[in-house]
């Protein structure tokens, strides 16, 4: 009995934790796995809810909206990924040299973190305004012309809009995971390489980058994760417009879930979301898994 009683200190501190996770993660999980075989709606109706097997699924892979939302899902985390996480690496790289005002640099790649998203993609929907927002002043006072670009309504460049706000918005927090890694390496490698004759490539390749390789498969997983999980900045900026050219898993889950009430269906889009970035983040974790 006293061998249990040692433990229940360690037990009641994680108790909160584990209730909150049952609560907000393991019963919404496996509600939406049931729901995914039902009918059901958001609101009550006269009608019970029904079992209807796989219909939803079949549904849903039959939906041309649902397989445009994957493509551009797609799109956005293969644009972004190395995007953001080579100028994330290039920044912690730059802030863990001792050049001088790196302070300053710090505390500007750092801003994006300390702020909201919401508010970061309110703010950028005024730099993106047309036709007085601060990117078309930029590009009459460049061009010397009173044309301006729809960066929001325009079906080609809508979610490059929304790749440059994200790629702004993201890259600190890779940064500072890079930050941290490139601090665990031992410096008397660096020394012993420069008393060897090595370069400042020569250094990066050999130490740094091989040095980061934990690193990188943590970094790498979370940023795809985050990339394929993109819905904010689509929701707020561009519902989902123009013709469907910025709809993503997340914002097509979200319009039948709540705008059509398909709780049933849009059940079904999260449990494919789910089986796809789970499958995904392990075969990402195997390839990059050391010998």
């Amino acid at each position: 009995m006293k061998s249990y009683r040692r433990f229940l200190p360690e037990v009641g501190m994680l108790l909160p934790a584990i209730i909150l996770m049952v609560v907000f993660i393991f019963i919404p999980f496996f509600l939406s796995g049931y729901f995914s075989f039902t009918n059901e709606r958001l609101m009550p109706r006269p009608i019970p809810t029904q079992w209807i097997g796989l219909r939803n699924y079949e549904r849903i892979l039959a939906d041309s909206e649902f397989w445009m939302s994957v493509k551009n899902t797609l799109y956005f985390a293969i644009v972004v990924i190395p995007i953001q996480l080579s100028l994330a690496l290039a920044s912690a790289i730059l802030l863990n040299s001792k050049l001088k005002f790196i302070a300053v640099f710090r505390g500007i790649t750092i801003l994006p973190i300390l702020t909201p998203i919401t508010v970061i993609v309110v703010i950028w929907a005024a730099i993106f305004q047309t036709p007085d927002g601060l990117l078309n002043g930029i590009y009459q006072w460049l061009t010397g012309s009173s044309d301006y670009i729809d960066w929001l309504g325009d079906e080609a460049i809508a979610m490059l809009s929304i790749v440059l706000l994200s790629i702004w918005a993201s890259f600190p927090f890779q940064m500072l995971i890079y930050l941290a890694g490139l601090q665990e390496i031992p410096k008397d490698r660096y020394e012993a390489a420069e008393i060897d004759g090595f370069n400042k490539w020569q250094q990066f390749r050999y130490i740094t980058f091989p040095g980061l390789r934990n690193t990188n498969i943590f970094v790498v997983i979370i940023t795809t994760i985050g990339a394929l999980s993109l819905f904010t900045q689509v929701n707020i900026l561009t519902g989902g417009g123009p013709n469907g050219s910025t709809t993503t898993i997340i914002q097509y889950m979200f319009s039948n879930g709540f705008s059509s009430q398909k709780i049933g269906y849009a059940s079904a889009v999260s449990v494919i979301f789910f089986i796809a970035v789970a499958s995904l983040g392990l075969l990402q974790r195997r390839l990059m898994r050391n010998e």
